[in-house]
């Protein structure tokens, strides 16, 4: 438990202190977000703040990591090591996309097809290895079953579309968090909620592991206790980098964060064995998705004709006329709400025994 508190504590100083410097860094170097001029138009104001503060989470992370291991004389798990080349990796791509924007004066950074090959070659290196490392009771930090707040029995798969599972789960929850970071501190602060639920989950997947205190309603989950760790780093971080990235921010994330993020999401996902159930507890990432999917799909399909005013869903509110803020809040509970549901579910699993 004192590596969960060291963790969180020295990540969340990482970020509160290390983004104010940051973004002294970036403004004398003029490294500013650049606005499309087709988003909504009180986002032209934005022009120009600092981006690629997503390099400031990571270090922090890193940071907290590292000294709740040193303090408390711990050896890194192979699970944790795992989560944080993902979380790491999925950074780095995001830092070139953030970095061709800003040093070639355009919009938009890698190509979709650059940003997708390098997703995948992280994400199948973070998948063959967590399917292979076993432990010495021959435990692997993912299995072959798909998971919903355990492993679902017979829901197996072969170790090739395992992998694409994989390949698709870090996919999609790095691009959900990458689509709903279009308002300030909105991704941010869902985040915080997503990883702090997971600090809980370990923590209770750690006090009821099947090493530990075998028995029906035990999990199979290879070091809990340590992913708690990283949790808890990466939800400090999200709360010292919502300091100044909340309304009106003094910096974005850019997609060095919001990849990172949403990649170490779908690696808790996974190794916690709540794959389905990050559905559920990033509810508010879902929605935001699904609303730029419906969006594309009905313009093909009408030939022009649009569910919402844009997409994604929380600039549909801002051309409603909403503030910026109310949107966030507003979100901001709804993620909590998911995020409540989500653990509610987990106990309510463990407790019926199912």
């Amino acid at each position: 438990m004192l590596a969960i508190l060291i963790a969180g504590g020295v990540a969340l100083l990482g970020t509160l202190l290390g983004t104010r410097m940051a973004i002294k860094v970036l403004v004398a170097k003029g490294y500013g977000q650049l606005i499309r001029d087709d988003g909504p138009t009180s986002h032209h104001t934005k022009r120009g703040t600092p981006t690629m503060g997503g390099l400031v989470i990571i270090v922090s992370v890193l940071l907290g990591y590292a000294a709740a291991m040193l303090i408390t004389q711990t050896v890194p798990s192979a699970s944790a090591l795992l989560l944080l080349f993902l979380f790491v990796g999925l950074g780095g791509i995001g830092f070139l996309d953030d970095y061709i924007k800003i040093s070639r004066q355009r919009s938009l950074g890698l190509r979709s097809k650059a940003k997708m090959i390098g997703q995948i070659a992280v994400g199948l290196v973070f998948a063959v290895l967590a399917i292979n490392w076993e432990d010495a009771d021959g435990i692997t930090p993912i299995t072959n079953a798909i998971s919903f707040t355990r492993d679902l029995p017979g829901w197996e798969l072969p170790t090739v579309l395992l992998v694409i599972w994989i390949l698709l789960l870090i996919a999609g929850t790095s691009n959900g968090v990458n689509l709903t970071d279009g308002l300030d501190g909105l991704a941010t602060g869902a985040s915080a909620m997503v990883f702090g639920a997971f600090v809980l989950i370990n923590i209770w997947q750690s006090n009821q592991n099947c090493s530990l205190f075998p028995g029906p309603k035990c999990y199979e989950v290879r070091d809990p206790l340590d992913l708690a760790v990283v949790a808890s780093a990466l939800t400090g971080a999200c709360f010292g980098f919502l300091w100044w990235n909340a309304s009106p921010a003094k910096i974005f994330m850019g997609d060095t964060g919001s990849l990172s993020l949403g990649g170490a999401m779908a690696g808790f996902a996974a190794m916690t064995r709540t794959e389905l159930l990050l559905v559920v507890l990033g509810g508010l990432f879902v929605a935001i998705t699904a609303s730029v999917i419906l969006q594309v799909g009905y313009f093909k399909l009408t030939k022009g004709k649009r569910i919402f005013r844009m997409a994604p869903l929380q600039h549909h509110f801002e051309l409603l006329g909403w503030a910026e803020i109310t949107i966030v809040v507003r979100f901001w509970l709804i993620s909590g709400l998911c995020v409540a549901t989500g653990l509610g579910i987990f106990y309510w699993e463990w407790v019926i025994g199912l």
